[in-house]
């Protein structure tokens, strides 16, 4: 219990770093200067009122200085990064893939809560999470065993980035060639690509992480997860089109979790 909650503290502080990261990155603004400051008056934030949630609720969910409102995407993602990690910690320990899956999880965090309101994936999440992913998937031992150079992971890895990426690429082309050229529908909001590149390089990041069959079952899984989501948002706004990240990265921590179960459902060996 106490290495949990351990867990859950660090996973909160790390949450109020990815909070930095969501409002920064989309601006081209360094994550790590200046200070963390208001986003209203730019007044910096003293330690005491930047204790991840605790903070947001011991100030009414206002600052300190300008009165205005804290967005409650702050505590959101400070308590998803938590829970995530204790998840995490409860499933693998201390073992690699617990720090391997972590690293994974903050990069979609991140994809998440800018895709949502920017409808932008930043290369530094997607791209450097591909490179990111695959050298940790290359490299075995931890700890104890000195760190090694190991072929089949890293072509595990190499597979999934692949894989992940051209499945949804390939997709995405196939569909635009024959919405818009054999049947000649209108563009979409004046868009003529039904899958955006963010997308296209986010799937390939998890299949960096998680090799080529999970990345296939987060694909499958994606557009389930997204249907509802897409059927409000044309019922009440007349908008096709939705934010894609939330849902790969939703797919990819059922496909993390669940896999071997889902697989079992679709497959079942007798």
């Amino acid at each position: 219990m106490i290495a949990k909650i351990t867990v859950f503290i660090f996973g909160s502080i790390v949450g109020s770093f990815l909070n930095v990261c969501i409002h920064r990155m989309p601006k081209n603004e360094s994550v790590v200067w200046p200070r963390s400051h208001c986003p209203k008056c730019n007044k910096r934030i003293p330690g005491k009122d930047n204790i991840p949630f605790i903070s947001y609720i011991l100030l009414k969910g206002r600052c300190r200085c300008c009165k205005e409102k804290i967005s409650l995407r702050y505590p959101l993602v400070e308590l998803i990064t938590a829970f995530l990690m204790v998840a995490l910690f409860t499933r693998f320990g201390l073992k690699y893939e617990f720090f391997l899956y972590m690293v994974m999880f903050w990069g979609l965090i991140i994809a998440t809560f800018v895709d949502i309101p920017h409808r932008i994936i930043p290369d530094e999440v997607s791209i450097g999470g591909m490179i990111i992913g695959f050298i940790m998937v290359s490299v075995t031992g931890f700890t104890l065993s000195p760190l090694r150079f190991n072929f089949l992971p890293m072509k595990h890895s190499f597979l999934g980035l692949i894989v992940g990426g051209g499945i949804i690429y390939l997709t995405g082309v196939l569909f635009d060639l024959v919405y818009f050229k054999l049947l000649k529908r209108p563009a979409i909001n004046g868009e003529t690509e039904s899958m955006g590149g963010g997308d296209v390089k986010l799937l390939a990041m998890i299949g960096a992480f998680m090799g080529p069959q999970r990345a296939i079952l987060t694909f499958f899984l994606a557009p389930f997860l997204g249907i509802v989501v897409g059927v409000i948002n044309l019922i009440t706004k007349k908008d096709h089109t939705i934010p894609y990240g939330p849902f790969l990265s939703l797919a990819a921590l059922v496909s993390l979790f669940w896999y071997d179960l889902i697989i079992q459902l679709i497959l079942p060996i007798k």
